[in-house]
């Protein structure tokens, strides 16, 4: 679908469903917990181990290398919120 029939849909009260920073997208926490996403259970990608690394020095702390993307994700949040004071404990 073009751009060109954009106004015949607005005209006769169809609307597109859109990604980005429009609709749904801006309402509501959409994102998805690391631990019910379908590869979660993957290896960690090399830039999460990458970013996960740097994380880690900075903060004096030692992860096992074989972590999972939902685990290499969950341990990146929480190394990001301590780096900036938004974390709890």
């Amino acid at each position: 679908m073009s751009d060109a029939t954009m106004p015949e849909l607005r005209a006769t009260g169809q609307e597109r469903e859109t990604i980005g920073a429009t609709g749904d997208a801006q309402q509501g926490n959409l994102q998805k917990d690391p631990s019910d996403w379908v590869s979660g259970d993957d290896p960690m990608t090399e830039a999460q181990r990458s970013y996960l690394d740097t994380l880690a020095r900075q903060a004096g702390e030692e992860l096992p290398a074989d972590l999972t993307k939902a685990e290499a994700s969950e341990h990146i949040e929480r190394l990001r919120d301590q780096q900036s004071g938004t974390g709890s404990a």
